[in-house]
């Protein structure tokens, strides 16, 4: 019998907890019910907020005589984090479900990001309308909005609650009803893409996949890389082809799509082999036009589309985009390369489109090849633009010759 892991605030929440179990109990399957609420729960638990707060070294009791709700709140939240992945390891659930408002769900999401991909992982919450990067970060996290506050049952959260017990049912009670993925097992590729680097990807990738690879692409937007960062941690892949590194013109210059300061860094760091490029470095990112910083309405911006407005990065900048990745290409412990294409990084960074930039190219060049100081790291300057068919179809080869020494 599967067995579906609740967590919440049982001190708080008690009844609403009680009515989620009831329907899972009524659906044929098991409980685990793990307290993550500051005080003694309404109701007998399978894991008490005593234990989970003791995964993380801390005395919830000390605490609570304390007063301290903060460090409560704390060390509930890190415990959690390391308490249920050891929980799922040892079998003792097949899928986690819980409910709340930021708190409970700030509570709850860190357990749940600590769970491998795939295991079934469903958050009713106050908060899923908005952004929720915070909560799912590189997981796979549903968040379902709970459109009333999940303290109290009523028409409304009665039938969310519903909804969501059968959707964590469904993954977790059908998942043994589809047939096994008989598929032959390819290597694993990770290549990053961006609207203006589409050519490229796309012609990487099917001469990757004629090849015998499989290729994820992941989309350049902030969490597309922390996400493929994440899975190369995780050790899905046998190579990565990153040739879209435009999320650092975000991170330098401040758009909105930056994918933090440890981007390029997991590849690195795991020693996969790799080949990167600079795509799309032409730009950073800001939301509708109306939006852009008043610092920057007198540069050259361009109107992707009504919610995304580009801006084309200076000499300067790009000569901070080029240092700051070289600093991380520098790092590698295993060959790898470096491909510049001098026509053009992006498909709007062209003979006659609106990014084209012959000064600002060679600054990022430049700088790129003036950081590099490590025999691993091998530089290419090609004399074609990114999205040209001999810049990706090499690429693609030489990540398959690394993969293969």
């Amino acid at each position: 019998m599967k067995t579906i892991a609740i967590a919440g605030t049982f001190d708080s929440k008690g009844a609403e907890f009680l009515y989620v179990k009831g329907l899972v109990e009524e659906l044929g399957l098991k409980t685990c019910m793990i307290h993550t609420g500051v005080f003694a729960p309404a109701f007998a638990v399978d894991v008490s907020n005593k234990e989970v707060a003791a995964a993380a070294g801390y005395d919830i009791d000390a605490i609570v005589a304390r007063k301290d709700r903060a460090t409560a709140t704390e060390a509930l939240s890190k415990g959690m984090e390391i308490l249920v992945p050891k929980l799922y390891a040892e079998g003792k659930f097949d899928g986690i479900i819980s409910f709340g408002g930021s708190g409970g769900t700030s509570l709850a999401t860190p357990a749940m990001r600590a769970l491998p991909i795939g295991v079934p992982k469903v958050m009713v919450s106050t908060m899923a309308s908005g952004n929720v990067s915070q909560y799912v970060g590189t997981s796979d996290i549903i968040m379902m909005p709970s459109i009333v506050d999940v303290a109290g049952l009523n028409k409304i959260s009665k039938t969310i609650f519903r909804n969501a017990v059968l959707a964590i049912a469904g993954m977790v009670g059908l998942k043994d009803k589809l047939k096994p993925e008989t598929a032959e097992a390819k290597p694993l590729v990770a290549a990053t893409m961006f609207g203006v680097t589409t050519p490229c990807i796309d012609q990487a990738k099917a001469y990757l996949e004629e090849r015998g690879y499989e290729v994820l692409v992941f989309h350049a937007t902030g969490t597309g890389g922390k996400t493929m960062e994440a899975l190369i941690d995780a050790g899905f892949f046998s190579g990565v082809l990153d040739l879209t590194t435009t999320e650092w013109c975000d991170e330098v210059v401040g758009g909105v799509l930056a994918a933090g300061p440890t981007r390029c860094e997991a590849a690195i760091r795991n020693k996969v082999p790799q080949v990167v490029s600079v795509g799309a470095c032409d730009m950073v990112n800001f939301g509708p036009w109306d939006t852009v910083p008043k610092e920057f309405t007198q540069r050259n911006l361009y109107k992707h589309n009504p919610t995304v407005t580009l801006m084309r990065t200076s000499v300067p900048e790009n000569t901070e985009i080029g240092k700051r990745m070289a600093e991380k290409w520098n790092q590698a412990a295993v060959d790898m390369e470096v491909l510049l294409p001098l026509k053009g990084v992006s498909m709007i960074d062209a003979d006659g489109q609106p990014f084209d930039g012959p000064e600002e190219r060679a600054a990022l060049f430049a700088a790129v090849k003036n950081g590099i100081a490590n025999p691993h790291v091998k530089i290419v300057e090609m004399d074609n633009h990114i999205n040209d068919k001999v810049f990706a179809e090499t690429a693609a080869q030489k990540l398959i010759d690394l993969m293969k020494k």
